[in-house]
């Protein structure tokens, strides 16, 4: 007996060891994988995402696509030619509207508001423009709501994720040359203090790139530059102005029932000390199965010793 109990004792405080260390582990990663679960599930939106697929081929607003897949258009109403037809240039103005959790919408929660975007001389022709208004919710005011897919990426499409986002007048016709204006948008109307201008996107080149995230390729008016000019490399332009829904009621809501839910848990954390252990042993799983297996592993070395 006195060969075989430092051998034992020494197998029993390995593995000991190792249990303990594994209980450690899970006591840290579980919770933390919980908090990182209320994060993501901390942005409240006032308004749900507005989804619409885009068009494909053979959709009544499909227009035309690039043979070798590096471009896509689709049929907007807003879509006007100069005329007289003095050039080669065309582009857009769009505007697209976040909730908070930065996801199109169309603003059915925001009705009779308006946004407004100046624009230059050079195109007092389109009837969309001078100044370019949009009006919320747009469903209930225009045709084709949203007209663009200008954010995100797919495999299944040439630009874009496949599903539409933005609204924009589109002209053709100006010469090379000739400057587009526009000026800062301005928000009006009923719920216009839930709207933020968050800043401008203006691309002069040909291509636009849907690689990015509106609000954070979102510029400054001043450094979004309030123009272009068409040159014969650069015959296509457009800016987007990024708009985000920012409800101070839905702020306020989120930080209210925040605060409630602390304070309801502060109360009531003596009341309910057996609701609340059994929440964290669903929370954390892994912690509450290695604990009792060291646990139960203790007791059968002990048992195990004092045998012998």
């Amino acid at each position: 007996m006195s060969q075989l109990h430092p051998r034992v004792w020494e197998r029993s405080r390995v593995g000991f060891a190792v249990l303990l260390c594994l209980s450690l582990i899970g006591s840290i990663v579980a919770p933390a994988a919980v908090a990182a679960q209320g994060e993501t599930n901390a942005v409240n939106v006032t308004e749900d995402a507005y989804t619409e697929p885009a068009p494909e081929p053979g959709d009544e607003y499909f227009e035309a696509a690039a043979d070798d897949g590096s471009w896509v258009s689709y049929v907007n109403p807003r879509d006007e030619y100069r005329d007289p037809y003095l050039g080669d240039g065309s582009g857009k103005i769009c505007t697209v509207l976040l909730n908070e959790a930065g996801e199109p919408i169309v603003g059915e929660t925001v009705p009779n508001t308006t946004v407004t975007i100046p624009t230059g001389e050079t195109l007092e022709w389109h009837s969309s423009a001078d100044p370019m208004t949009v009006e919320y919710p747009l469903t209930e005011h225009y045709e084709r709501p949203l007209d663009a897919d200008q954010f995100g990426t797919s495999d299944d499409v040439a630009q874009g994720d496949g599903r539409m986002d933005s609204h924009c007048i589109e002209f053709h016709g100006p010469a090379i040359g000739d400057e587009i204006e526009y000026g800062e948008a301005t928000v009006d109307g009923d719920h216009a203090d839930e709207i933020e201008v968050v800043g401008y996107i203006q691309r002069d080149g040909y291509a636009w790139e849907t690689d990015i995230d509106p609000i954070d390729a979102a510029t400054s008016y001043e450094d979004a530059g309030g123009g272009w000019t068409f040159r014969e490399s650069e015959s296509h332009g457009q800016v987007v102005v990024v708009l985000q829904l920012t409800s101070d009621e839905s702020a306020e809501n989120g930080t209210a029932a925040g605060v409630e839910a602390a304070e309801s848990t502060a109360d009531n954390g003596t009341e309910a000390n057996g609701a609340d252990d059994a929440a964290t042993a669903d929370e954390a799983p892994g912690f509450g199965i290695v604990g009792g297996l060291v646990a139960i592993f203790s007791l059968v070395v002990g048992a195990r010793l004092s045998h012998r």
